[in-house]
């Protein structure tokens, strides 16, 4: 197969980030081993860990395979890599037994027959690497359980000069242990350390619903099912959209869209849709996610307006992650009714009594004002009671919509604050 040019390469990059990265690695002294064959070029490049992070390109694709732990496709790596084979800096050589299975295999699997969602290749094989994927968990909570005793026993009092070095090596053990939702926790920790004169307390609020989760995982068997699934999902385990669409508990509504939130990153961008359904009052989360410099899929409809269709949701102690199959066209919607502050507050602590680690709750608040709150701004309702914004969050469309008058308005709620998503001037939404 004949030479890409650097050009060519450069435009696989899924971020500017991604190829300047890939560019400081295209040198030869970045790889302890490499080579090129007249279908895949390969190497080995050190990164942080103990071992050398292992990057195959199946020229004929492109496919791209390294087991690094970024989610962007190409990696940095294999930019690298596909640079140096450009510049003619790749020897010819024999491809490595990692790098000719996983080429075989993807040749293997092309000539099979299709499969149908949710099918297991190998049924057998699938419960093999599940049995090995929970002893790694198990041994990296274990790990993780008694670090927490020993910070107990010892007080936080002097943590503050180690606390942030300790926290991202824990979760690092937990990604090693393939415990990602655990990982992500800790490192929530993490970030609390230092942040404002009360971040003592938010640490040991994070840590102790670390801890709960660790100790639910180890009485797995005693509870109940659906705590059961909440407990996994926390921990890390997914739940395949095959098997939610055919088994997950189905409703069906015309469903409100109140708002919907994107938090990009350097790697993922993610959005969460908030529904409600028009006659069930049940609370529905759409999760979509996207590479980073990629679009997400189309809304099924704008804010405040209906989607008829039916919500399959995942198993848990707090359905709320759903998949939605759209049955006909939106429909514009009604202003929606609300609660007051102290009622929407409510609606949060039930939503912890059934998933304490629920970190966002849904909120439409009635008849409420944007008032000054210290440096920034609460919802404050007829009775006086108000929920505070989330801190630097701009307040001038709610304060243009409102102009004084009490208005409705959906959003986000969560230990830090509410995000607004929409208000409605009338039966008009507005998204903010």
């Amino acid at each position: 197969m004949g030479l890409w040019d650097v050009e060519q390469v450069v435009g696989l990059a899924p971020d500017p980030a991604s190829a300047k990265a890939g560019q400081g690695l295209a040198r030869g002294e970045k790889w302890s081993a490499s080579g090129a064959t007249n279908r895949t070029v390969w190497g080995l490049c050190q990164g942080s860990g103990k071992q050398p992070y292992q990057t195959v390109v199946d020229l004929g694709g492109p496919a791209y395979k390294c087991s690094c732990p970024s989610r962007k496709f190409p990696c940095k790596h294999a930019l690298g890599l596909l640079l140096l084979w450009a510049k003619h800096e790749l020897s010819p050589a024999d491809e490595p037994d990692w790098v000719r299975s996983w080429v075989d295999q993807r040749a293997e699997r092309a000539e099979r027959p299709e499969r149908k969602p949710g099918e297991v290749a190998d049924p057998i094989a699938a419960q093999e690497r599940a049995a090995r994927r929970a002893d790694r968990v198990s041994a990296g909570l274990a790990e993780l359980a008694g670090w927490l005793d020993d910070q107990v026993r010892q007080g936080l009092g002097g943590f503050d000069q180690r606390a942030y070095t300790e926290l991202n090596r824990l979760a690092a053990r937990m990604v090693d242990a393939q415990a990602p939702g655990v990982a992500g926790a800790v490192r929530r920790a993490a970030g609390v350390v230092g942040r404002g004169h009360g971040w003592p307390g938010e640490l040991l609020e994070e840590l102790s619903l670390v801890h709960l989760v660790v100790a639910a995982h180890g009485r797995l068997a005693e509870l109940p099912p659906s705590l059961a699934d909440t407990v996994q999902s926390r921990i890390g385990w997914t739940t395949e959209t095959a098997r939610v669409r055919e088994e997950g508990e189905k409703v069906e509504d015309d469903w409100l869209v109140l708002g919907r939130v994107i938090e990009p990153d350097d790697r993922l961008t993610v959005r969460r849709v908030w529904l409600r359904g028009a006659t069930t009052g049940r609370i529905g989360l759409i999760l979509t996610f996207a590479a980073a410099g990629r679009p997400l899929d189309p809304l099924p409809a704008r804010p405040g307006e209906y989607v008829p269709g039916a919500l399959s949701y995942y198993p848990g102690a707090l359905p709320m992650r759903a998949l939605l199959t759209q049955t006909d066209p939106r429909l514009p919607a009604p202003r929606p009714a609300g609660l007051t502050v102290r009622e929407a507050l409510a609606s949060y602590v039930e939503s912890l009594a059934a998933d304490p680690w629920n970190e966002r709750w849904p909120l439409v608040l009635q008849d409420v004002r944007p008032a000054r709150h210290g440096d920034g701004w609460a919802l404050v309702d007829e009775a006086g009671d108000g929920l505070e914004i989330l801190p630097g969050w701009d307040a001038l469309k709610l304060l243009a919509v409102s102009a004084g008058d009490p208005i409705t308005v959906a959003g986000e709620w969560n230990r830090a604050g509410l995000r607004p998503m929409t208000c409605w001037h009338g039966d008009r939404p507005v998204i903010v």
